[in-house]
């Protein structure tokens, strides 16, 4: 009897050392903290209702971050604050190639994609009082160009820079989109940069109580721009998109990607890639950008690789072999 209970004994332990490395090998996590944006962006609300979902689905702990959007998210990823983020897929080539600005911090390779998610659209919101009709005439005026060190301020140099304007030509002010409609509902500035899906919650809420103007990026400026930087596309906000915007306006966009800390398991983010596919009606409930989502746009034109995990599942799929 007791050479069986000895027997038992060790295959019990056998078994419960299996049992053990296989959770390792999975990889099993507890939580994932999202990194997101302001509150007057797309990404905090976006963010929000992709996290609400990814709970449901997995039991993870699920923790929602505003923050200072696509750069500050990269450097959170990087310092194992955050695990998964929204940024520009422009902001994450700077990061991966270590150039623009992130040439002082070096290459930053520590995250890995999910997928793009929606175009993300450059959006210059002007007061037409000002004399303000087009994005030459920012020449010398009170500019928001967002959150200082943001992939905001650095397409909004971008652009000024198309239109011959660099940032000594404006009276350059650095505030969050909903501190900027603020700025601008109190003639404290003059104009402004967004850089969201639209419709943006800073700017609808501003149309609704201020006589304001959407900036068109004319072709002719866009096709310069589009040469200089191919990470940019062009797009059409739709008429009525804002309160008083009755004509479509021409600009350009980029594209807002989904990524996540190398470190984080294989199937862990396969769960998340799956879910986030799969389930976007959810989220879409939660925020209209999630109708946006989709395998072809996620997959094309990301300038760094995708996580494991996620490429299980376009794998799975057939979306990439």
């Amino acid at each position: 009897m007791k050479k069986i209970g000895l027997v038992g004994l060790a295959l019990l332990l056998c078994f419960s050392v299996v049992a053990c490395n296989r959770t390792a090998e999975e990889g099993r996590v507890e939580r994932i903290r999202i990194a997101t944006g302001g509150t007057g962006g797309t990404y905090y609300p976006l963010g929000t209702a992709i996290g609400q979902v990814w709970g449901e689905q997995t039991g993870i702990s699920i923790t929602i971050q505003s923050t200072g959007a696509s750069r500050a998210n990269i450097q959170l990823i990087d310092a194992g604050e955050v695990e998964v983020a929204l940024v520009q897929n422009d902001v994450a080539d700077y990061a991966y190639r270590g150039v623009d600005m992130f040439a002082a911090d070096g290459r930053i390779t520590s995250f890995s994609a999910i997928g793009a998610l929606y175009p993300e659209v450059i959006q210059v919101v002007a007061n037409p009082a000002a004399g303000i009709r087009t994005i030459a005439d920012l020449r010398g005026k009170r500019v928001s160009v967002g959150d200082a060190g943001s992939g905001t301020e650095f397409n909004s140099r971008q652009i000024l820079e198309i239109y011959g304007i660099t940032f000594d030509d404006i009276q350059r002010q650095n505030l969050s989109f909903a501190a900027s409609a603020e700025a601008l509902k109190d003639n404290r500035i003059d104009a402004f940069f967004c850089v969201a899906g639209p419709p943006a919650p800073a700017i609808t809420d501003l149309a609704l109580t201020n006589n304001v103007i959407v900036l068109e990026v004319d072709a002719a400026h866009a096709a310069r721009l589009k040469e200089r930087y191919p990470v940019y596309a062009t797009f059409n906000i739709p008429a009525n998109t804002y309160n008083g915007q009755t004509a479509p306006v021409l600009t350009v966009s980029i594209k807002a990607a989904l990524i996540v800390a190398n470190s984080v398991s294989e199937n862990a983010v396969y769960q998340f890639t799956k879910a986030l596919f799969e389930l976007k009606d959810q989220i879409a409930l939660g925020h209209a950008r999630g109708n946006d989502i989709n395998v072809e746009y996620a997959i094309d034109g990301l300038p760094f690789g995708f996580h494991p995990g996620a490429l299980r599942y376009y794998r799975e799929i057939g979306a990439l072999r």
